[in-house]
């Protein structure tokens, strides 16, 4: 569907000389196909002022896919849909509420993270000086008593060194399930530091970067791994090799690929830029999602990498055995998946997976 779609898309580039009204109808049938695709029914609203996205989202993307957005490795993701969240009430308290209204509900909560930006400690002096204190996040269960007995859920504890800065990760996949599955539960997350012995530390030698006075890349932020159930076709969606692929570029023109070329694959560029999409995706630009196009001719060879099925077919239709059996097509024999990293309409920097997105080899079927 997508190779159709982006054909076409193509097509209206270079139609001559059709009426303006045909072009934006046939132009936006086929942005919404292609929005079909990518699982959306109206594209994200770029954010409303100049935004970065996390750098953990940034160095993920990275860490899954190339250049080109094509997964290195299929096993690298949990799910194929990773969702951030910045905490949004400012709070100077060690109180945190995330707004989750934009996940899915047939999405699967698979791992949920809370990430804290550790500051640099407090220089304390004397004897009760502190080398570790135990950090404890709790869910809030009752809003307005978090400190009663009741009034909160313990979902993650552990000791945490008075020493260094940098990030720590909470998983806290109890709660998100719960947020999801009643949105009025969702009363915030409460982290609490005390000494070794279980004591409050007053001031608590242990700060984390909140919502005020901090860089927007060191807020709390909560992460989840999920899984919306969109699976592609049976072709092997391995990565390409070295995790690399040729650089985007323009198909030769039809009259160097006429029909007695042999099945092969060629370039087939989507740039996100040109179709207005750039607003709202931060990575790739574009990718190449290839094409199959050329005969299949008798006998097929190994280079035409058919099937059992197509070489009979092949036979079949060479000496006239049956009415009406055609000579085998070229078509993708090996489909590969595309991650893209864009801001959603809550302005949230979500990373996807799509399956079956590029040709990564062709074939006679």
């Amino acid at each position: 569907m997508l190779r159709t779609v982006l054909l076409l898309l193509l097509a209206l580039a270079h139609t001559a000389c059709p009426s303006p009204a045909s072009v934006a109808v046939r132009r936006a049938e086929a942005l919404k196909k292609l929005l079909e695709v990518f699982g959306m029914e109206d594209p994200p609203a770029p954010p409303t002022h100049s935004k970065q996205p996390p750098q953990y989202m940034v160095d993920l993307f990275n860490t899954v896919a190339n250049a080109d957005g094509v997964t290195k490795n299929p096993d690298i993701l949990e799910g194929n849909t990773v969702r951030s969240f910045l905490e949004k009430t400012h709070s100077e308290e060690m109180r945190f509420l995330f707004v989750l209204s934009s996940v899915a509900k047939n999405e699967k909560i698979l791992t949920a993270e809370l990430h804290l930006f550790r500051l640099w400690p407090r220089v304390t002096d004397g004897p009760k000086r502190h080398h570790f204190c135990r950090v404890s996040v709790y869910q809030v269960l009752e809003k307005d008593k978090p400190d009663t007995p009741g009034g909160k859920k313990l979902l993650a504890a552990r000791l945490v060194s008075l020493q260094t800065s940098g990030w720590e990760v909470f998983a806290i996949t109890p709660a998100v399930r719960d947020w999801t599955e009643d949105e009025s539960s969702n009363q915030g997350l409460l982290v609490t530091v005390q000494s070794l012995e279980g004591s409050p530390l007053d001031p608590p030698p242990l700060q984390f970067a909140s919502g005020r006075g901090h860089h927007e890349s060191k807020k709390p932020m909560l992460v989840l791994f999920t899984d919306d159930g969109r699976r592609g076709a049976s072709l092997p969606t391995a990565g390409f090799p070295g995790g690399s692929l040729p650089k985007l570029g323009r198909s030769r023109s039809t009259r160097s690929l006429g029909r007695l070329q042999p099945c092969q694959r060629h370039p087939l560029s989507v740039d996100f830029e040109e179709i207005g999409w750039s607003g709202w995706i931060i990575s790739p630009r574009g990718y190449n999602a290839f094409h199959c196009k050329g005969s299949c001719p008798f006998p097929l060879g190994e280079n035409m990498r058919p099937t059992n099925h197509a070489t009979v077919q092949s036979i079949i239709n060479a000496l006239k055995l049956s009415e009406g059996v055609s000579s085998p097509c070229c078509v993708p024999d090996k489909l590969f998946s595309i991650n893209l990293l864009y801001f959603d309409d809550d302005e949230n920097v979500v990373l996807k997976q799509y399956d079956d997105m590029v040709a990564g080899s062709c074939g006679c079927h």
